[in-house]
């Protein structure tokens, strides 16, 4: 435990709770609702008393339904699947049961605050890989990090905290890449909706050397419910499986029952809100900051005046604008991370705040 910081965006999040209307930038939380069908059916699970423990791995129905989406969405050959407690359950059990003490995990710089931690909750060792200055991560890349010496893959496209996403063609090199180095992929595409200007994609789609990790927090602004799945070799998801049973137990039960009405729910209309929500971000720091323009997601990752992303992020906070020190997630402190998972008044009022900061 000694090896684990307490996380920097929660240390924001808590003092949000100080400011007076502050100019909240910081959370990667939808601003919509969970969808009216989705409720209805959390609240009729309730009242016909599916209150009760599950199976460990998950109520069949919704198991199968969650796999024949991503078989047409992912293109996933595995039949094996698990039901989580969210995608970070998913990872910690997925960590658990993948890595030994001394084992290398290849992490994308930057990456999700989480990832690192993990690893060495497991007893393994980050193996960083630089992806700066675009933040696309590519087969080169990782075989110029030696990425090779390295048990797992912890990949993430659509990015935290960059809002970046590798392209398909990648995504293909990076699986043969994988497969010829014995390198297992642990997929976490819990963005993966959130993609703007192209179609989305996953590396499953290229290889079986691989686990799916996704959910329903993000799509369906269901965080709170901790609902999200695994997909995956066999013989993984019967140790993931066997792990739950001696933590998390099993998944809410209401939240599962919930979500089989969540792929019924038509989300496009968010998915153009949140291109829109994109647009507005880009157009008031275009000119002003140094960045990637997101493709997915809801984050921009920021160069800092002078590469000084904690003191640009403390002054901003300063001024009651919540932005996360771009350390929180990266090896490095040049930039910060901005969430336009917020209302449109509040992405404009936030980006002339921050330019007037310059």
């Amino acid at each position: 435990m000694k090896n684990i910081d307490s996380s920097g965006i929660r240390k924001v999040f808590d003092l949000a709770g100080s400011i007076p209307d502050p100019i909240n930038l910081s959370i990667g939380q939808p601003d919509f609702d969970v969808p009216e069908p989705v409720k209805a059916r959390a609240m009729r699970a309730i009242e016909t008393g599916h209150n009760r423990y599950t199976v460990t791995q998950g109520i069949e129905a919704l198991r199968d339904v969650v796999l024949a989406g991503e078989r047409k969405i992912s293109g996933i050959a595995h039949n094996s699947i698990m039901i989580t407690s969210g995608v970070s359950g998913g990872l910690l059990l997925a960590m658990m049961a993948l890595i030994n003490p001394g084992d290398r995990i290849a992490i994308a710089d930057p990456y999700f605050v989480m990832y690192k931690h993990l690893s060495r909750l497991a007893g393994g060792e980050p193996l960083f890989v630089d992806t700066y200055p675009d933040f696309q991560l590519t087969a080169e890349r990782l075989e110029k990090s030696r990425a090779s010496e390295a048990k797992v893959l912890l990949l993430n496209s659509p990015n935290n905290p960059t809002g970046q996403v590798i392209p398909p063609e990648e995504l293909k090199r990076i699986a043969g890449w994988a497969e010829s180095n014995d390198v297992f992929v642990v997929a976490d595409e819990v963005y993966r909706y959130f993609t703007y200007d192209c179609a989305p994609a996953s590396i499953a789609k290229y290889t079986d050397n691989v686990l799916l990790l996704n959910g329903f927090s993000k799509s369906h602004a269901m965080t709170g419910w901790r609902l999200g799945y695994a997909i995956g070799p066999e013989t993984v998801i019967e140790e993931m499986t066997k792990l739950q049973q001696f933590s998390f137990v099993c998944a809410p039960s209401i939240a599962q029952e919930a979500a089989l009405s969540a792929f019924s729910v038509d989300m496009d209309v968010y998915l153009r809100a949140y291109r829109a929500k994109r647009d507005i971000l880009v157009h008031g720091l275009k000119g002003h900051f140094d960045f990637q323009i997101p493709r997915g997601a809801f984050y921009a990752f920021v160069r800092a005046p002078d590469d000084n992303g904690d003191s640009f992020a403390e002054k901003a906070i300063r001024h009651s604008c919540l932005v996360i020190p771009g350390s929180v997630f990266s090896e490095k402190t040049s930039h910060f991370r901005i969430a336009f998972a917020a209302e449109d008044s509040t992405i404009e009022r936030g980006t002339a705040l921050l330019c007037s900061l310059l």
